[in-house]
């Protein structure tokens, strides 16, 4: 630590010993004392041998017995020593005799006997007190247990909260940089993101820089950003970087099933953040806990969670300018925190942890890649290039999976084919190749994918055709991909526009050359609509319904959504046939397009019922006339099974071929 705090100086000399913690230590003992009491009940109990009382008498007779002790219902004793037949034998005895023989002159008549061989007889009687001792013997051993291992155990482990004081302690994790192997250097596609944590660390390491202008650091840090881009690795690259104790916790940790917890912990943890300050608190997912107040079903404030907030606002606000603790949270739910929580002079930044952009996708598959072997083939830009709206997570699952494609394959690096399937697994799921599919519905699924492939190569303002493939995949029985050329930060309504064509594209397909429709444009439909709706009702995109926001409220409670409408039921009408009439403009606009190119959408669909993949390029190559110069599936099948086709034999895909054999799938949903 830079200053030496929170540091408890050490002899010299003395060795680093860590005692094992105090809750094992009392177990340890407590089992140890446990087999000492058994062991000597074992030895202190004694087994007498069971004997009728036939062969009592007969051995009272023969003078054989040494002692009697007659109690109130059994008689017990001991065999003389000198006695040959037991000599190898337990001396101690029990008389197993008939109930109501044990009368006053059978007694007389065992005095007599013993008195004639100089034996001893003793008389006990148990007294009502013995008695109730023995009865409540049981319970007062299962008392004793539980004051000794459970309530003692959570009196002595401190906290706050009495008896049960363990569970008011936090739950929190202290990882310094010695613990951790993230860095700056494993963080990529985040810069702005990485200054500003940057700065806080400075400040950390040198508070005088900051001071020397009266500058205030912040005292709180949200970060904010969907999942998986990144805000819990750049947590642990603070702790990385940063020389101070990092203490993180989650919010859902806070809670527990009794009343006051989550509040005695927050104040556990800031008391021991403040004491081994200057250092970090890392609160992840502070949605868990942070939630805006009075918006519960309970109809009202004093719930645990809420205690729990108003101690996390207490501790935050009670910061002294010379506290050196920092606080950063992580949520991607900002808009249901408090507003309290979020103010300045609490979380005075928040930071935006966005999506990354192509370049740093590119970064990003730059720093997970260094972990494993790459091929020549392999062209990360392009990659990136087909994976906009990917998140950080969602592109180290990419490599990860590349890297598991090729060691299956027994490959010995990974190539840009593994990556595709990687990408696309990850996005849309494994190819399923295995499921048999009709040849009527493999035919509907090539037409509709030609129609989605040839409208997107035809528009200008769509994004180019990656790749059309009739595998299923997923949920979807074929898919239809693109490849954008740049990063969107606005889209307009060309392009918008160009997207619904493209939607439609699969059914007017089907219904041009397969005599019927199907279920498969399901998706399809769905997104053309949502795209014409929030043309209309949020991005003013239409002439007649005007500039005007008739979209819903996001991040409403549940009594908001239950509300009445903000417009009138014929502006609703109005806003039902302008979405129509954008639905109704794009399908007869795809619907010239695909009379006009008939042909080459048929020759699209064939090359698709025989190669059943097809790559953007030869997309093109067919919109052009051009044939396809590789072997079909049916081909490669043939030669794996040693047919006489040959792999090398190019079978050319015209208009007026006939679609080949090949692998098939089941047909959930095309497009």
């Amino acid at each position: 630590m830079p200053n030496g705090e929170g540091k408890r100086p050490e002899k010299p000399g003395t060795p680093n010993l860590k005692m094992p913690p105090r809750g094992v230590m009392s177990w340890v003992v407590f089992f140890g004392l446990a087999m000492m009491l058994v062991v000597l009940l074992s030895k202190s109990v004694n087994n007498p041998t069971k004997i009728d009382i036939v062969q009592f008498g007969r051995r009272l007779d023969a003078g054989e017995i040494r002692r009697i002790v007659i109690r109130d219902n059994s008689i017990t004793g001991r065999f003389k020593k000198t006695d040959a037949d037991a000599a190898d034998a337990k001396y101690d005895f029990e008389v197993d005799y008939p109930p109501g023989s044990l009368t006053d002159d059978f007694v007389e008549r065992i005095r007599q006997k013993m008195t004639a061989a100089g034996g001893i007889l003793m008389y006990e009687g148990r007294s009502a007190f013995i008695d109730v001792v023995i009865m409540l013997l049981p319970w007062l051993l299962i008392f004793l247990f539980l004051w000794l291992v459970v309530f003692r155990q959570l009196r002595n482990a401190g906290g706050g909260a009495g008896m049960l004081g363990n569970f008011g302690r936090s739950k929190h994790r202290v990882t310094s940089k010695e613990h951790t192997n993230v860095t700056f250097a494993d963080v990529a596609g985040i810069a702005e993101a990485k200054e500003e944590v940057a700065e806080i660390i400075e400040f950390l390491r040198n508070p005088k820089k900051f001071q020397r202008l009266g500058g205030r650091i912040p005292r709180g840090v949200l970060l904010i950003g969907p999942p998986g881009c990144g805000k819990t690795l750049l947590a642990k690259a603070i702790a990385g970087e940063a020389d101070v104790p990092f203490f993180s916790i989650s919010g859902s940790d806070f809670v527990e099933m009794f009343v006051g917890v989550g509040a005695s912990r927050v104040r556990d943890l800031f008391k021991q953040a403040k004491d081994n300050s200057p250092c970090i608190i890392f609160l992840d997912e502070i949605d868990a806990v942070g939630r805006r107040r009075g918006a519960s079903f309970t109809g009202g404030g004093h719930d645990e969670r809420e205690q729990t907030l108003n101690a996390i606002l207490v501790e935050m606000d009670g910061f002294e300018t010379n506290d050196q603790v920092i606080v950063v949270a992580a949520t991607n739910r900002v808009d249901v925190l408090d507003p309290a929580l979020i103010r300045p002079g609490r979380f005075d930044r928040q930071v935006v942890v966005t999506l990354p952009d192509l370049q740093g996708r590119y970064d990003i598959l730059k720093v997970h890649a260094r972990k494993i072997k790459l091929g020549p083939n392999v062209d990360l830009r392009r990659l990136a290039r087909g994976t906009p709206m990917f998140s950080g997570a969602d592109l180290s699952a990419i490599i990860n999976e590349a890297a598991l494609l090729a060691t299956m394959h027994n490959k010995e690096y990974v190539e840009q084919d593994d990556m595709e399937e990687a990408r696309d697994k990850v996005r849309w799921g494994r190819a399923r190749r295995s499921h048999q599919v009709d040849q009527k519905d493999r035919e509907v699924t090539a037409y509709h994918e030609a129609g989605h492939a040839l409208v997107q190569a035809l528009e200008t303002d769509a994004d180019p055709v990656h790749k059309v493939s009739i595998i299923p995949r997923g949920p979807m029985g074929g898919a239809t991909f693109s490849l954008p050329e740049r990063d969107r930060l606005v889209v307009t309504r060309n392009y918008l526009m160009a997207l619904i064509r493209v939607s439609l594209g699969g059914r007017i397909a089907e219904a041009l050359f397969c005599g019927d429709i199907s279920s498969g444009a399901g998706g399809d439909i769905r997104q053309a609509t949502e795209i014409a709706r929030r043309m209309v009702k949020e991005w003013g995109m239409d002439d007649e319904v005007g500039f005007i926001y008739y979209g819903e409220e996001e991040g409403g409670g549940f009594f908001d959504m239950m509300g009445p409408r903000e417009y009138s039921d014929s502006t609703a009408e109005i806003i039902d046939r302008r979405i129509k009439q954008i639905l109704d403009d794009g399908y007869r606009a795809t619907r010239k397009i695909m009379e006009a190119n008939r042909h080459k959408l048929e020759t699209i669909a064939k090359a698709l019922m025989t190669h059943e993949t097809l790559t953007g390029e030869e997309v093109n190559a067919l919109i052009r006339g051009e044939s396809l110069e590789r072997p079909s599936v049916g081909d490669l099948l043939d030669a794996e099974a040693g047919a006489t086709p040959k792999v090398g034999v190019a079978r050319p895909i015209r208009a007026d071929a006939e679609p080949q054999g090949g692998l098939s799938g089941t047909l959930p949903q095309p497009g």
